[in-house]
């Protein structure tokens, strides 16, 4: 399962970075996913399905942006299994990026999506041009705000989505140093 020099690796996950050639596969099914990547795949692994890979697959594509700042798949090293999808929505912009993230129905309740956002942010963070990490929930406590609290976030208001209606922005600055 070695996969590129952007991979992010945590204690119990490896965040794959999609590259051009992964997302073909996965565009292809889970088997050709699978077999490509040499790991296991649950069912029902996204929510967000293809249109997200698509999007990231086009930005790629058309060179918009550099390849750690879209997509990345999760993987749980001990059993070899993909268990959701999370990344950057693009390369920092005026210091920020925004993160987003996904855990499969019966992965959830195990602390992964807290262990991928802070892998995501301690990553974001490694790198000079990026000060904020953002993220976007429901306008509702759920889930996704009790891990963007363990990550430290903040919520810092309400907004109108056109898409997805009322939604929370939440951030956290790079910590200074002294």
């Amino acid at each position: 399962m070695n996969t590129g020099s952007f991979d992010i690796e945590t204690t119990r996950l490896k965040l794959i970075c999609c590259t051009k050639e992964i997302l073909e596969a996965l565009f292809k099914g889970d088997k050709a996913l699978a077999e490509l990547l040499q790991i296991n795949i649950p069912v029902k692994w996204t929510e967000f399905g293809e249109p997200a890979f698509r999007f990231t697959y086009d930005n790629i594509r058309k060179g918009s942006g550099h390849i750690q700042w879209w997509a990345y798949l999760p993987v749980l090293r001990k059993t070899r299994t993909l268990l959701g999808s999370c990344g950057y929505k693009g390369d920092p912009r005026a210091g920020m990026v925004e993160i987003g993230y996904e855990v499969a129905e019966e992965y959830r309740g195990f602390g992964l999506a807290t262990e991928m956002a802070k892998a995501l942010i301690k990553r974001a963070f490694e790198n000079s041009q990026v000060d904020l990490v953002q993220a976007h929930t429901l306008a509702a406590e759920n889930e996704s705000g009790s891990v963007l609290r363990k990550c430290g976030l903040q919520k810092m208001e309400e907004l109108d989505d056109p898409e997805d209606g009322k939604i929370w922005r939440w951030e956290i600055r790079k910590p200074k140093l002294l």
